[in-house]
């Protein structure tokens, strides 16, 4: 693997950039607007297609949220995303550090492992993350975020069949200014953030921002034995940003260097029951426990995560007139560290320590332009590599917590993997008639992969394969009026194959799963009603997936670990759903939000190998009956914001409720019928522990804005999920051994105080 140091990241950024100067011929337009363009007379300006435009201009579902909405909302993760916008789903994974399950439309794929890439992207400044690893994120220097749901392969990339969340931070500022705040809550959670704009030279344009992100909290869980708080997290993120911008010139350029460290106890809840292998070693209080208020109770070992992540982001726009060239360089290092008491008993049984390093390098040129009034386009060319390394070693029934999982397991599994893509790309509108526009476009992508699988450093099998796939869209929209926009559309995501990481097996190991595809078909309509009091937007969708990628674990008496997770490509699904999501604005002072999320999902030739619970022998087992992850049946939420101004300067409030239906969090055994010597058995649904419960969410702030001259400071009084709902956000069944789960944050609440200059 190939070493990146952060001055040999810094350097590449800028080499990149420096390309982009040298080769005008390929980029985009300077997408990533300032914080000045994000608004233009009252409408909100988004970038969904690398382009800048109105929101309800853009024909594609997308719901956008500045930095004044966040603010209100009195959001800090990208998890307070769930629910507010149609048929989107982010829950926090604690296997990883700072790892995000994210599900847009019912697409998703639920797993850490480097190799095994999201189905949602997350593009920060133009940057996409290759790993869902890094993925939750902090709010506090956000500009505006776009959530833009549907295949987006075109513009953004592959791997992201299910949507894109796209995040732009702020630039550096041309004037002094600060921005700090620190607030306590429940749990000791503390947090304290600060951003700092510095210019340098008025002349060039150089001005720097500096930031710096704290976060800790004691954690929500209980020790059983002692009463003590567990699942804390203690996060870091700080770095600057450099901004080069000479008066009267063409160009500007924007380098961000930062790290994210982060430091937790990744602790899991016992969901393992009396049917399963690893019952009969655990004290009987500890089995057969609900995946409720149970949850918030551990049992588990001592664990420990440590997280480090480097990377610089390097940003370069071009203004020739009609033409924008862009680059955008991406870097990012990962080195993790972490001990996990993976069956959460307090017998040890199952503890493992991963260590792993993960790179990514992504260059991306695009070019902007139009011809005419009626015809505009974005082509360009995108690189991305990555590299990781996985170290496991596993203390299995060594009933001696005191030994380190290095010094007991003498076979470790050892896995390394590399990734190279590379892709062109177009997107087009034409205007080819009064109030008709035709927007087409299309990706060529080719991926190239490799894995290797060892256990104590023989190696028991590898792979490599290629995978190539052109991916198009097309959509017409109309205006019959200023005041509506009626659209269809059809677009096709791709998601690469690879190889599965988990594999025990020669065989398994070296047997490639291919590329799962959706083929979406939307149509919808804009709408500003009531000479501009309302915007209503509505988007009815049916979602095609073919050969869909699944993990399947099952026991194997020749590996290592006793288990291997297989992944393949297992048949298909149809998702349909609905959307509404709307912005009233009742008076001056106050103004209503909502959305709506509907979907209507199932598998068809579902069928992988299982074995028999007669024979013990490997025979086809039919999943097609069983509810897809991740996969509500309906997303629903309603805000109110309302602000009154003072002597002092202004109170806003604002209410939320966010309702999120039932859901999956794996695929896994409810229950068998059919065939259960030969097969095909049919499985009759997933295990009720994997389940999560509807959610009734209800959130609330109350902000106190002080005017002082050129400063302001604020207090603000916060709470979240009042009606102290609780339940599971993860559950796991591990091949009829034992079981796992965590559970969501209950009842927070808090108090921020800060100030900007």
């Amino acid at each position: 693997m190939k070493a990146v140091t952060t001055r040999n990241l810094v350097g590449t950024a800028l080499a990149g950039a420096t390309l982009c100067w040298a080769v005008p011929a390929m980029a985009q337009d300077a997408d990533e607007a300032s914080a000045e363009n994000a608004t233009d007379g009252g409408e909100i300006i988004v970038s969904a297609r690398r382009r800048n435009e109105a929101l309800q201009d853009t024909p594609v579902a997308v719901t956008a949220i500045n930095a004044a909405m966040l603010e209100s909302k009195a959001a800090l993760t990208i998890g307070d995303l769930t629910g507010s916008a149609p048929n989107i789903l982010i829950t926090n994974q604690n296997s990883g550090a700072a790892a995000a399950n994210l599900s847009i439309r019912g697409l998703t794929y639920a797993d850490i492992e480097k190799s095994q890439e999201p189905t949602v992207g997350v593009v920060v400044d133009g940057v996409f993350i290759g790993t869902s690893t890094g993925q939750y994120f902090d709010f506090f220097d956000i500009e505006q975020l776009e959530v833009l749901r549907g295949p987006q392969g075109t513009l953004f990339g592959r791997n992201t069949i299910g949507g894109v969340i796209n995040i732009r931070r702020t630039r550096p500022k041309d004037e002094f200014s600060v921005k700090a705040e620190v607030s306590y809550g429940r749990f000791d959670t503390l947090a304290t953030r600060a951003v700092v704009n510095v210019p340098i030279d008025e002349e060039i344009g150089l001005a720097v921002k500096g930031f710096y992100f704290h976060n800790e909290t004691d954690g929500w869980y209980t020790q059983a034995q002692t009463g003590a708080p567990r699942g804390y997290s203690n996060n870091e993120n700080f770095g600057a940003a450099i901004k080069l911008e000479p008066a009267g010139s063409p160009l500007d350029i924007v380098v961000t260097i930062e790290k994210q460290i982060q430091r937790m106890d990744p602790v899991v809840s016992n969901l393992t029951n009396t049917t399963e292998l690893f019952a009969g070693f655990i004290p009987a209080v500890e089995v057969n426990r609900n995946n409720q208020e149970d949850l918030y109770t551990v049992f588990t070992l001592p664990n420990e995560s440590n997280y480090s992540a480097p990377s610089v982001t390097a940003e370069m726009n071009l203004d020739l007139g009609d033409v924008t060239l862009t680059s955008v360089t991406g870097s990012r290092r990962m080195k993790e560290n972490q001990t996990q008491d993976f069956d959460g008993s307090s017998v040890d049984l199952y503890f493992t320590r991963r260590r792993q390093t993960y790179e990514q390098f992504s260059q991306e040129l695009r070019l902007a332009g139009d011809f005419g009034a009626t015809f505009d386009y974005v082509v360009g060319a995108y690189y991305f590599e990555s590299d990781y390394e996985l170290e496991q070693f596993t203390r299995l029934f060594a009933f001696n917590p005191a030994v380190d999982p290095v010094d007991f397991d003498t076979n470790p599994q050892q896995v390394s993997g590399s990734t190279e893509s590379v892709a062109l790309f177009g997107d087009f509108n034409w205007a080819f008639a009064d109030d008709f526009r035709l927007s087409f476009g299309g990706r060529y992508t080719r991926d190239k992969k490799s894995l290797v699988n060892a256990f104590g450093g023989v190696e028991i099998g590898r792979g490599e394969d290629t995978f190539k796939k052109f991916t198009p869209k097309i959509g017409l929209d109309y205006r019959p009026n200023d005041d509506m926009m009626l659209y269809a559309s059809w677009s096709q995501g791709y998601r690469s194959g690879g190889f599965s990481p988990r594999a025990g097996s020669a065989a398994s190991a070296s047997q490639s799963y291919g590329p799962e595809v959706v083929d979406s078909y939307e149509v919808g309509g804009k709408f500003d009603l009531f000479n501009g009091i309302m915007q209503l937007n509505i988007a009815g969708f049916v979602s095609k997936y073919d050969d869909l990628q699944q993990n399947n674990t099952l026991f194997c008496a020749t590996c290592a670990t006793q288990n291997e997770t297989i992944t393949s490509n297992v048949g298909s699904a149809t998702v349909k759903g609905i959307e509404v999501d709307f912005t009233a604005r009742a008076s001056d002072e106050l103004t209503f939000s909502g959305a709506l999320g509907v979907l209507d999902s199932n598998f068809k030739g579902f069928i992988v190998g299982g074995l028999s619970p007669v024979t013990g022998l490997v025979v086809p087992f039919d999943y097609s009956g069983n509810d897809l992850i991740y996969n509500p049946d309906v997303t629903a939420s309603i805000a109110a914001d309302y602000e009154v101004p003072t002597s002092f300067g202004e109170v806003a409030a604002n209410v939320g409720f966010r309702y999120i239906g039932a859901y999956d969090q794996q695929i896994s055994v409810g229950g068998l019928s059919g065939d259960l010597t030969n097969g095909p058995i049919i499985v009759t649904g997933n295990d009720p522990r994997v389940r999560t419960d509807s959610q009734q969410l209800l959130d609330a702030s109350l902000r106190f804005n002080f005017e002082m001259g050129d400063s302001e400071a604020y207090l603000v009084l916060f709470g979240r999920n009042l009606l102290d709902d609780r339940g599971p956000t993860h559950g796991f069944t591990v091949a009829g051994l034992w079981s796992f789960g965590t559970a969501r944050e209950p009842r927070a609440y808090g108090a921020t105080l800060g100030f900007k200059y």
